[in-house]
């Protein structure tokens, strides 16, 4: 058994913020991570070279913290939160997933496989991308390795379709339109949610004849065609690729929420209030599971500098 102040769980963008802040207000901390590595948005969902952008969504991007997170690549990304771990010692225990969290009369006992920790406050970090949106429709599993929920199995040469209609389809689209036939595929009429940058790029590579675009339609069903995805659309018409690529978000762990005893509303969402903090008096949520529609990375280091200012009150 570990006594600790504060107990992170998770170690992407906004746990690691988390960490650096509450160092330098002196907390001694763990930052519990189930995978091996650090910000795994980063190595199962971003392509090698991916864009990162400070200013993501409208959200300020005024970043508050103590990291100096820019503009740069999945690397560099990765690279700057490396270098925070190690210039403020942040302890990570990796392949430690939280089997349980459970209120002591003075703070909460939090078990993994590995250790348990007594700790005053915990703040739940794990992001919504560890488990993908997936369709409603049923998905041969004979076409399991060229159905995809990111773009690391993609080759040259491909006819790929990517579905979604948010920044990570759009970055998609716009990567593997180098070296690939790219459709880009969206159920509403017109782009609602990308940043400028994004929005940008897919007009004009549209507009080259890099990207088909293919809006206002949804698929109905998927078939396995000798190998190769059959997709069925709502407006009747049907095609066939080497590839499909979904890029429809990711789902709150509510399970895990729930286990820890948080509320949640309607669409899965931890309920908290100004300072971040759950209806479990001592728990905290940061980063992306706090958003209803994603969060930047800059608003989940402004969520720890606003949890561990209220802490140290």
């Amino acid at each position: 058994m570990k006594k600790v102040d504060l107990v992170i769980i998770g170690a992407g963008p906004a746990g690691i913020g988390a960490g650096v802040e509450a160092k330098l207000k002196n907390k001694e901390l763990v930052i519990l991570e189930k995978a091996d590595e650090i910000c795994q948005t980063f190595v199962k969902f971003y392509k090698d070279g991916k864009r990162v952008d400070k200013e993501y969504k409208g959200h300020d991007s005024t970043n508050r913290g103590h990291i100096p997170f820019e503009d740069g690549t999945k690397e560099s990304s990765m690279q700057t939160f490396k270098d925070a771990i190690k210039n403020h010692n942040i302890n990570i225990e990796f392949n430690s997933e939280v089997e349980s969290v459970k209120k002591t009369n003075d703070g909460f006992l939090v078990a993994t496989p590995k250790e348990s920790y007594e700790c005053k406050n915990i703040i739940v970090a794990i992001g919504r991308m560890g488990k993908p949106n997936k369709p409603d429709y049923k998905i041969p599993g004979s076409l399991s390795k060229v159905v995809n929920f990111n773009a690391n199995s993609v080759g040259t040469n491909e006819k790929i379709i990517i579905i979604g209609g948010g920044n990570s389809a759009a970055e998609y689209a716009v990567d593997l339109s180098k070296n690939n036939s790219v459709t880009l595929c969206y159920r509403r009429d017109k782009f609602t949610r990308l940043n400028d940058i994004n929005l940008k790029d897919i007009q004009d590579c549209a507009n080259a004849g890099k990207i088909t675009l293919k809006l206002g339609v949804d698929i109905e069903s998927v078939e396995d065609e000798n190998s190769k995805v059959k997709l069925n659309f709502t407006d009747k018409s049907s095609e066939v690729y080497d590839r499909v690529i979904y890029a429809i978000g990711g789902s709150t762990p509510v399970d895990f929420l729930q286990k820890c005893g948080i509320e949640v509303d309607d669409k899965g969402v931890p309920v908290f209030d100004e300072n971040r903090q759950s209806n479990v008096k001592g728990i905290f949520v940061a980063g992306d599971i706090a958003s209803k529609n994603g969060a930047s990375i800059v608003v989940g280091l402004n969520d720890g500098v606003i949890i561990n200012e209220f802490l140290s009150k």
